[in-house]
């Protein structure tokens, strides 16, 4: 990144002085935004701000929050001060990277040298002893690693709650979940803990909270982010994606943490996702969706959800694009995710040190995989390229497909506290119908911020594509961002320290 651009010295100075300022802010769409990660980054390249400075401010801020939103597993202090000295090295010596020097955070399913993979669960972890692929590259990018962020129990629930590290609470209302399963990971980057993080998305897992939480949330195409050390993750439901409150972030962030393992099940044509949000789209044909996929369990889409993405399509209409209102060709999708998702549940629970401290609910998810895991499992392997055959039919017609990315707006702590297996995946069903088809489809999409409820809570839309689509969907969603400027509204206060 040029040091040089009046774009770069500006966003240097904007970062520098966040710091100066102790990085806090009100939560009036007037209030001084935290730096992100493209700002860092600059004023790190200009020399008007130290990666410790940086990493010192994250550090303050993560203390400050962490009693109340609760958003990390595991802080690593004075290692992400060795990372940041020897980074303000680096940039002393003339050296630039695309990251380097800047703070980050990863999800708790993810391989931190030195720390536990404990991915939600209770227990006595062995610390790893190599990092994982995706974290390897945010490390060749120069990222300071600062911590690892909350999960729920092995990534199953869209909340971020659990006997072994208690509730992740949502900056714009503690009394709200920010989703899950990357729950720690949007509370952390919304509170401006860090100026983005990674994540994972297995049933929307990142879509969700972002849009419980008012940012971007970037599932890739299949294997765009390696997930190595596992060759696919979850049966290929699982993909390593990224949250950030700007598009501009977002692709930072996605491009220096893509590329594959050499032993990666999947292998997608490289792409830049920077070059991408910089292009203004072509007139798009969008198809608005409210169609749900079946599931024969009751689900339905709440008003004030469907409000906002009614007035998001207004929105695209108003930018030129077409909408029309259709749904895509689902089928029997459904029934093609259950062995997967639970067979990967009991893969990762053969794992844990004690699996009588497991939930009740994942030890039924466990036996439901047992059941599921041979026939069943590869009957819904071969399935896949017929459904994509089915549903991709709409791309023959559309470019994009909108769709709520919710059916509800954020749940409350502990809603889905005390039940039993079958009840919490009725309400989780419920809660959240529409982003785990492309889980099975192995397809991009892009969470987008669609607006509040009348209690200020954060609702969002999904941009979904075909295969390999992410250049066109992060165009499309930093066109509406410049149009609607949502990283100008913070929580009211940002919860994080001077």
């Amino acid at each position: 990144m040029s040091d040089s651009s009046g774009a770069s010295a500006a966003a240097g100075a904007a970062a520098a002085a966040a710091v100066t300022a102790g990085g806090t802010a009100g939560g009036t769409a007037q209030a001084a935004a935290p730096a992100g990660l493209v700002e860092m980054a600059a004023a790190l390249a200009e020399g008007s701000v130290s990666a410790r400075q940086l990493t010192e401010r994250a550090l303050r801020r993560i203390a400050a929050a962490q009693p109340e939103l609760n958003a990390f597993r595991s802080v690593r202090a004075d290692a992400a001060l060795a990372e940041a000295d020897a980074a303000d090295r680096r940039l002393a010596a003339g050296e630039r990277l695309p990251l380097l020097g800047v703070p980050l955070a990863v999800k708790d399913d993810m391989d931190l040298a030195g720390e536990p993979t404990a991915f939600g669960c209770a227990g006595a972890f062995a610390a790893k002893t190599a990092d994982s692929e995706a974290v390897r590259r945010l490390r060749a990018a120069g990222a300071v690693i600062v911590g690892k962020t909350q999960t729920p129990e092995l990534g199953q629930w869209p909340f971020t709650e659990g006997e072994a590290f208690g509730a992740t609470r949502n900056p714009w209302n503690p009394a709200y979940s920010p989703g899950g399963s990357s729950g720690g990971s949007a509370a952390a980057v919304a509170a401006g803990l860090v100026p983005a993080a990674l994540g994972s998305d297995g049933a929307g897992s990142v879509r969700i909270p972002a849009a419980w939480t008012h940012l971007i949330g970037v599932k890739p195409q299949r294997g765009r982010i390696s997930t190595w050390p596992e060759p696919e993750s979850f049966h290929g439901l699982t993909v390593n994606g990224v949250l950030a409150r700007t598009v501009a972030d977002a692709a930072l962030l996605l491009d220096a943490a893509s590329g594959p393992h050499p032993e990666d099940l999947h292998r997608p044509a490289r792409i830049s996702a920077v070059e991408a949000a910089r292009r203004t789209p072509r007139r798009l044909r969008i198809a608005l969706s409210f169609g749900m996929p079946f599931t024969a369990t009751p689900k339905s889409l709440d008003p004030q959800v469907r409000s906002a993405v009614e007035r998001l399509a207004g929105r695209l209409e108003a930018l030129g694009h077409e909408v029309v209102p259709e749904d895509p060709r689902y089928g029997p999708i459904g029934l093609t995710f259950v062995p997967r998702a639970t067979s990967g549940v009991r893969d990762w629970a053969a794992r844990v040190p004690d699996p009588a401290l497991l939930d009740p609910r994942t030890h039924e998810a466990v036996r439901t995989g047992r059941i599921l895991g041979g026939l069943a499992l590869r009957v819904s392997r071969r399935a896949e390229a017929s459904l994509a055959r089915r549903v991709g039919e709409i791309f023959g017609r559309f470019d994009v497909v909108l769709t709520p990315t919710t059916a509800t707006p954020p749940l409350r702590i502990g809603a889905l506290a005390g039940l039993g297996a079958m009840a919490t995946d009725r309400a989780m069903i419920a809660a959240c119908p529409y982003a785990w088809t492309w889980n099975v489809l192995g397809w991009p999409g892009v969470n987008i911020p669609a607006g509040f409820t009348g209690e200020g809570l954060p609702m969002g839309a999904q941009l979904l594509g075909p295969a390999d689509s992410e250049p066109l969907l992060l165009a499309l969603a930093a066109q509406v961002e410049a149009a609607q400027d949502w990283a100008a509204r913070l929580p009211d206060p940002v919860r994080a320290g001077a």
